[in-house]
């Protein structure tokens, strides 16, 4: 029987340009559109919560039933977007295209969530629909901090610690940080100190703090024990929505075997890794090559050290 993995967050239409391609039109995206795909994909149900404007509206609906994912769209003046632009080393410049609204306080999906995904991309998830659904639901809450961290100045986004950010993260199980989340919420290189950046996290009150670190793999931190996840080797051509729909299989893998977070990581590790070869939704990703890149994962040496996380 599928599980039903709920996500709150806008989705949105980027365009996105990397040093292995450029695309000029608007690829569908989002931190819980591109976690909701993942998880469809691997074949549970998927319900997407968020706002949008009357410009995608239509597009949009026509999207999420192609890709099996079940919408509950609030109106929005318009519709959010971002202009992506990566370097060389990875490094992005996020310029703003649209803003959608914030999403209503609502228990749309909740009660049959069997995770619930935080993912907000630019504040439209508010403390209230935090605290309301941490209330309603029973189901584990995942928050991945993006949108929480972010503003606006002259069309471009900007990154700070936020109040929002410290009281969400108390009433999540996990909360999953990139190398930048992490470094401006705990103040610490994760890429110099993996270990005391995680265990930072984890003092947010989370029962899981996740630091992903791209090509580097990521680390977990249960309240006992330090998790190295190393990365699944792969060409990469855009790094749009790696740390989302790792966050899918983590949820999904999770539910499965809670207590066995090396593999929930490898998991996770697999699935984002499928996403980062290919750019948008078209990504090919199934349940049995997600599990074939784990085993392979599993299988490898995951004796690994800290030092293959610090960057030159």
């Amino acid at each position: 029987m599928s599980k039903v993995i709920v996500g709150y967050g806008n989705p949105v239409y980027d365009v996105i340009s990397t040093p292995a391609m450029r695309r000029d039109d608007r690829i569908l995206s989002g931190c819980s559109t591109n976690a909701c795909l993942a998880a469809a994909k691997l074949g549970e149900a998927a319900v997407l919560v968020g706002t949008v404007g009357a410009d995608f509206a239509e597009r949009l609906q026509e999207d999420l039933k192609h890709w099996g994912i079940e919408g509950h769209l609030f109106p929005a003046e318009e519709t959010g977007g971002f202009s992506l632009i990566y370097d060389e080393r990875g490094d992005r410049e996020l310029g703003i295209l649209g803003v959608a609204g914030q999403v209503p306080v609502t228990l749309s999906g909740a009660k049959e969530a069997a995770f619930i995904l935080l993912g907000p991309i630019l504040g439209e998830v508010t403390v209230e629909l935090a605290e309301a659904l941490a209330e309603a639901s029973d189901a584990p809450i995942m928050l991945d901090p993006q949108g929480l961290l972010r503003g606006m100045r002259n069309g471009k986004v900007t990154h700070e610690m936020t109040e929002d950010f410290r009281i969400v993260a108390g009433l999540s199980t996990v909360v999953k940080a990139n190398e930048l989340e992490t470094e401006i919420v705990t103040g610490i290189n994760a890429r110099l100190d993996p270990e005391g950046a995680v265990r930072k996290l984890y003092e947010y009150g989370c029962r899981i703090a996740v630091v992903t670190l791209a090509e580097a793999g990521s680390v977990i931190f249960d309240g006992n024990e330090i998790y190295i996840i190393p990365p699944y080797t792969t060409n990469a051509i855009d790094p749009t929505g790696a740390g989302d729909t790792y966050a899918a299989g983590f949820m999904v893998k999770y539910l499965e075997m809670p207590d066995k977070l090396i593999e929930v990581g490898c998991f996770a590790s697999s699935v984002a890794s499928v996403m980062v070869e290919n750019s948008g939704p078209e990504f090919p990703l199934t349940r049995a090559e997600a599990d074939r890149r784990t085993e392979k994962l599993l299988n490898g040496s995951l004796e690994l050290k800290f030092d293959f996380l610090k960057r030159e």
